[in-house]
């Protein structure tokens, strides 16, 4: 059975959380242009750290790792890869300039998703074609057992699958649909179709910044989206298998990916959001920090995700006001320890 690239789920009723995630988003960004002209150097300062952490976080979510300081050589300087792992890094670092330098011109087609994924020098990547034989996507847990998670389009079905998501595209971003809504939508898709033997989820992280920039959405290039994802990835991999289900069969919703997509890039905004937040609230106490950051958050935040956001307050400064707030009943903990999350009492 053929997918049916319908996208009728996101006109009906959408559900009530995702409304209001669109809805606190657009207050966000409705404040970027005063923003920006109030700090150019701020904002430029952001895009070299957005542009480090995006090459790190997402080719390390993939196991492709090298250490900071050879990220910052070869991102920053230019520097001459010294391993397999680093050509990747370099090529990832190249797709990225492309899409900041060129939105304009590219198009979402054949040919660029083509050239995206032949510039991060995977296995294939020289051939500049779409798999030619079938694959499978594979899990391994703890004892090293493997398990087939998804089984995408065959080979022999790819290019006709991929013809129809480049129309489909063409259609959404024509058609007056919500931008929010379809991209996530396209994303999912991509990764079902997994049109390439290797590659497949750094390409589609480069599309995400692609389709957003094409819509005039451009916070990818100020906070990284894939550091995002990477502190969050068991929720994005749990996304990316609920909304899968039943994709093949044509019995799937998008709902599962459009929950954790969108909620992935309030958490961006609310980055932004905060940063600026301290810059116009000098005088403003640690605790108050944090409490203004879990209040700004629609879902539970790590320790780990309010140190990204405020990374002029150390850990342990995060971790004591964490502590304060919940012993004055303001904030919820959620989980064990280690993967412990809070959230705000509103």
């Amino acid at each position: 059975m053929m997918h049916r690239f319908d996208y009728s789920e996101i006109l009906g009723d959408i559900p009530q959380d995702i409304t209001k995630m669109l809805a606190e988003i657009a207050g966000i960004r409705s404040l970027e242009c005063i923003r920006r002209a109030k700090y150019p150097k701020d904002y430029a300062k952001m895009e070299g750290i957005a542009k480090l952490a995006s090459v790190k976080y997402s080719n390390e979510i993939e196991g492709i790792v090298t250490s900071d300081e050879r990220i910052r050589e070869i991102v920053v300087r230019g520097g001459t890869p010294n391993n397999h792992s680093e050509e990747e890094i370099a090529g990832y670092r190249d797709a990225l300039n492309l899409i900041h330098t060129e939105i304009d011109s590219l198009r979402f087609d054949r040919n660029t998703i083509l050239n995206l994924h032949s510039m991060l020098r995977t296995k294939g990547s020289d051939e500049h074609a779409f798999k030619d034989r079938d694959n499978v996507v594979i899990s391994i847990d703890q004892s090293g057992r493997r398990r087939i998670v998804f089984e995408p389009v065959p080979a022999s079905e790819t290019e006709d699958c991929m013809e129809q998501l480049c129309i489909a595209y063409q259609e959404l971003s024509t058609q007056g649909y919500e931008p929010l809504l379809y991209i996530p939508c396209i994303i999912l898709d991509y990764l079902c179709i997994h049109p390439f033997l290797d590659g497949n989820g750094r390409t589609s992280r480069l599309l995400t910044v692609f389709l957003l920039y094409k819509e005039g959405i451009d916070i990818c290039r100020y906070v990284s989206m894939d550091e995002h994802i990477s502190f969050t990835k068991s929720d994005y991999y749990d996304s990316l298998q609920r909304s899968s289900a039943g994709w093949k069969e044509n019995r799937w919703t998008y709902f599962p990916f459009i929950r954790y997509f969108l909620r992935t890039l309030l958490e961006c905004y609310t980055d932004i959001d905060t940063r600026f937040a301290i810059v116009d609230g000098e005088g403003v106490d640690r605790k108050q920090t944090v409490e203004n950051v879990l209040k700004k958050s629609s879902a539970p935040m790590s320790l780990k995700q309010i140190h990204m956001v405020l990374r002029d307050i150390s850990i342990y400064t995060v971790q004591k006001a964490v502590k304060d707030l919940m012993a004055e009943g303001k904030i919820e903990k959620i989980g064990n320890t280690k993967g412990a999350r809070y959230i705000y009492k509103h």
